[in-house]
């Protein structure tokens, strides 16, 4: 629980790059979605706390609007703002270590998720249950709540967070660095509790995190994260669109989701079980199913038993492929296919919900029609259904920012492109699908009996739009519930000039 606060003369500089530099582009451009494009009047590349410490101050002194990079994966402009005039890229930062004096393993905000990985599966066999995508910076991540493949079986990234380091800016415009716990005791708890599930842009620059279980115990790393996987089996299997007609592809969004419902609880024998459903456009000929089981010598028995669930009733799979690896192994390139990105990336669109409860027949009946319409080509469109729950829903909602605790699968309406053309007609087409997905709600997934909102994450600017969001409900409702007055208190005490923030940011 330390503060430290830079003065003139122990002003620590960074690397300033402008735009005649090669690195500034390399900065700028590392962007995930290339909807977006930012044109800051210079970059920081930074090392060390104090070097963001001083790259902050500078900034705010110079009224420069900033904003905070690290694996550049943020799905909306929330980086890439033309308002932007400095970004800040902390992924120098990469550090894994264990602290003894924290007794918790501590990682810098620069370090990826396969970084992460592979240092805390070679160092000490343990793991976090980070995202699916290894190139995704730490920083942004776990302060989102942070989902991934582990998720049914272990919970959320978040749910491990034992301190956080933040540098923050006071009403003066000083900046410092402050270190904040889940101790009771901890003055600063209120910034931890932030910190695992408010979402990044908020309240500082993340440098630094340190991870531990809540119930370890001990001084040995190896005994304080849970163990990593002996193994892990996958599989992917597909059904062509040519070989599935509305009744059909009604029975197996159906099954789909009455396994979820049956399989979502938090003692679930399947929770070692984790799938994606993938339905892309019919002209792109292909239903896919992929997933992944840590259950070892039972693996290919789940996996069996899973699949003849969702195929009740409709055509067999075809495709099928199953394999057997170490859990690095999976964890540093899981699922190439899904993951690998066309030569200069994608423009995209995601619009996320947290689904409490299996898809209604109308609603299938719209995703059929979207998926299948020949009025729009829209060869990028998709719907996904993540299994989710399980460990997640152990948690009480207050308990950590991440207030969706209820869920049984993570659905996303998305679609890409590469043609900046094609842009306007894509948008029209996902914003359609989503809104008469969510018909009876005002077009959005008001939280509720059959919805928990969406993953702050995967952020939707469109719910804060009321011509896109006509439920009257407010976007900040989606993403935090009950949980947003607590998140303004915070926001009020540790960003009292609103330094930090975005078009969905926390407003204090």
């Amino acid at each position: 629980m330390s503060t430290q606060q830079m003065t003139d003369d122990t002003r620590i500089e960074s690397i300033r790059i402008g735009p005649d530099d090669p690195r500034y582009l390399a900065v700028v451009d590392k962007r995930f979605n290339k909807r977006f494009l930012a044109s800051p009047e210079y970059v920081r590349l930074v090392s060390s706390t104090d070097q963001v410490i001083s790259a902050v101050e500078e900034a705010v002194r110079e009224g420069h609007r900033l904003v905070v990079t690290s694996g550049g994966h943020c799905l909306e402009g929330f980086v890439s703002d033309p308002d932007v005039r400095v970004i800040i890229d902390v992924s120098p930062m990469k550090r894994v270590y264990y602290d003894a004096e924290m007794n918790a393993v501590a990682v810098e905000c620069g370090a990826t998720v396969g970084e992460t990985f592979r240092t805390l599966f070679e160092m000490w066999g343990v793991v976090i249950p980070l995202g699916e995508y290894p190139e995704i910076g730490m920083g942004g991540h776990v302060v989102g709540g942070a989902f991934g493949f582990l998720c049914r079986q272990l919970g959320l990234a978040a749910d491990y967070l034992y301190a956080v380091e933040v540098v923050t800016v006071d009403d003066d415009g000083r900046a410092s660095s402050v270190v904040a716990t889940r101790e009771t005791s901890d003055p600063n708890r209120d910034l931890w509790w932030a910190h695992t599930g408010g979402g990044g842009g908020n309240f500082g620059v993340v440098t630094r995190y340190w991870f531990r279980s809540p119930d370890a115990s001990g001084d040995d790393p190896a005994k304080l994260l849970p163990r990593a996987p002996q193994s892990i089996t996958t599989f992917t299997a597909e059904w062509n669109w040519s070989d599935i007609d509305q009744s059909s592809f009604l029975r197996l969004l159906t099954n789909h989701g009455i396994w979820s419902e049956r399989n979502s609880d938090v003692d679930s024998p399947n929770a070692s079980l984790w799938t994606l459903l993938i339905v892309h456009r019919k002209q792109l000929g292909k239903i896919i199913i992929r997933g992944l089981s840590t259950a070892g010598t039972g693996a290919e028995r789940q996996i069996d038993d899973y699949i003849a669930a969702l195929s009740e009733g409709i055509t067999a799979l075809q495709g099928r492929e199953v394999a057997t690896m170490s859990w690095l192994e999976f964890a540093l390139n899981p699922f190439p296919d899904l993951f690998a990105p066309p030569p200069g990336g994608v423009s995209a669109k995601v619009k996320d919900a947290l689904l409490k409860k299996r898809l209604t027949d109308r609603q299938i009946a719209v995703a059929y029609d979207y998926m299948t319409r020949t009025d729009d080509d829209v060869m990028g469109g998709v719907i996904g259904f993540a299994t989710y729950g399980g460990r997640i829903n152990s948690i009480a909602p207050d308990a950590t920012a991440s207030a969706q605790r209820a869920s049984i699968f993570d659905m996303a309406c998305n679609t890409g492109w590469i043609d900046p053309r094609d842009a306007e007609k894509n948008l029209k087409w996902v914003r359609a699908f989503y809104r008469d997905l969510f018909a009876e709600s005002g077009g959005v997934p008001v939280p509720g009996d059959a919805y928990e909102g969406g993953f702050i994450n995967h952020p939707d600017t469109d719910l804060a739009d009321p011509v896109l969001n006509t439920s009257g409900v407010p976007w900040h409702a989606f993403y935090y519930r009950a949980n947003y007055s607590r998140l303004q208190r915070i926001k009020a005490r540790w960003d009292p000039r609103n330094v930090f923030r975005h078009a969905l940011s926390i407003q204090a």
